[in-house]
């Protein structure tokens, strides 16, 4: 007898039953339900979103068992590794399963952001494999004192030894763990404090590719900079133009009220900002007031407002701030959830889950950490897609039974 999968190649499934398989529902092992959920979500048009959708909440200890295990198909390990598809939890399992592609690997070591690139670090397949360590040391986010940590590990002929460099390292095998690696976190440095010109430079030169291909663009503020000011485009456009028409009869106006001393301040921060090129908005980014972030966040440039969250000032209400706007690039939301310190933060998991503008990837894997009240109140809010609240009435419904 034939496998469901093997149904679903060929399109000999009915489409209630192929509805039923982008949901998850058919009768059949895990594994081979992971395997029919990326089929559908790689090939299929018309059930895939539901397919990508599903795999994105699937159950933990199962994926995991999939990414562990040497005889699942290549298909669903190359889905599971891609950069935009990877879920934390599972990356030590991927590492060290030999039926990843070395390629898959180092694609994502291209694209893996600094937490990606600490765990495989600490993988014992990548510090056995020549090539993966050569790659390895090519990723923009390995700061200088990992590559040499990298070459030490790795196998390789050394004509003069050089001096052992004493940094802790963990040398046991990775243990696959349902948990995210835990990371150092540093609190924030003190809003008075100077950050070390070391920390803008090492950020520029991680991203110096990215930053020559920028060329040099002025700051745009998503959503415009009279969002800022709180003034109309109008009153601002309006001086000049009464001096030009001295010929006309004078009308006496009403004086203009003086603007609040801090919506003065903000726009000239703003004129500062207008000033400078893309490095010079980098470095305020980094070591700027916490006035410069707010503005800095918005920035149409994904480097600068990237920049803000590596920025050591950053609070953690600045941060549930920014997971709340709707005003920012995509790349900054996707950005938040990575970082350790942020992601543990519920407020901040929330405030994504509900931002109408969050990646519906993003929220369909954020969803499963709010509580059953927050589910509630997603599954009824409009501004957010279809698809999310669907699966939050699921989710909370699903929860609420299992609290009875």
């Amino acid at each position: 007898m034939p496998r469901m999968i093997d149904l679903i190649r060929v399109s000999a499934l009915p489409s209630n039953l192929m509805h039923a398989a982008s949901r998850g529902s058919l009768k059949v092992p895990a594994d081979e339900m992971i395997e029919i959920l990326v089929h559908l979500a790689i090939k299929n048009q018309i059930f895939g979103q539901q397919a990508r959708m599903t795999l994105a909440s699937w159950d933990e200890a199962s994926s995991r068992t999939a990414a562990a295990n040497p005889k699942t198909s290549k298909d669903v390990l190359d889905y599971l590794i891609s950069p935009q598809n990877l879920r934390p939890p599972l990356l030590p399992a991927l590492l060290e399963n030999p039926s990843v592609r070395e390629g898959a690997l180092v694609d994502l070591m291209a694209d893996g952001t600094k937490e990606v690139i600490e765990v495989m670090l600490k993988s014992p397949r990548i510090k056995r494999s020549p090539r993966l360590t050569e790659e390895l040391k090519k990723s923009p986010h390995l700061v200088a004192h990992k590559v040499e940590l990298v070459e030490e590990k790795a196998p390789a002929v050394v004509s003069t030894p050089a001096p052992p460099i004493e940094i802790p390292i963990e040398t046991t095998p990775v243990e696959v763990s349902s948990e995210p690696p835990e990371f150092s976190v540093e609190a924030p440095l003190p809003e008075y404090a100077d950050v070390p010109d070391e920390v803008v430079n090492a950020y520029l030169t991680e991203h110096s590719a990215e930053l020559a291909a920028e060329g040099e663009k002025p700051f745009q503020a998503i959503g415009g900079v009279y969002d800022d000011l709180h003034m109309p485009v109008a009153e601002v456009e309006s001086a000049p133009e009464a001096e030009t028409k001295s010929e006309a009869p004078t009308v006496k106006r009403p004086p203009l009220k003086k603007p609040p001393a801090n919506e003065e301040r903000r726009g000239s921060v703003l004129q500062k900002i207008a000033t400078l090129d893309i490095k010079g908005r980098i470095q305020l980014a980094l070591k700027g007031t916490k006035e410069e972030r707010s503005i800095l966040i918005r920035d149409g440039t994904k480097l600068v407002a990237l920049a803000v969250l590596e920025s050591p000032k950053i609070t953690d209400g600045e941060v549930e701030r920014f997971a709340n706007q709707k005003n920012v690039l995509e790349a900054v939301l996707r950005g938040i959830p990575m970082k350790r310190r942020f992601a543990k933060l519920y407020p901040v998991v929330r405030n994504l889950v509900f931002n109408p503008r969050t990646p519906l990837d993003l929220s369909l894997g954020l969803m499963k950490h709010l509580l059953v009240q927050d589910l509630k109140n997603l599954s009824g809010n409009k501004e957010v897609s279809d698809t999310v609240r669907k699966l939050a009435l699921k989710s909370f419904k699903s929860k609420n039974e299992t609290k009875k």
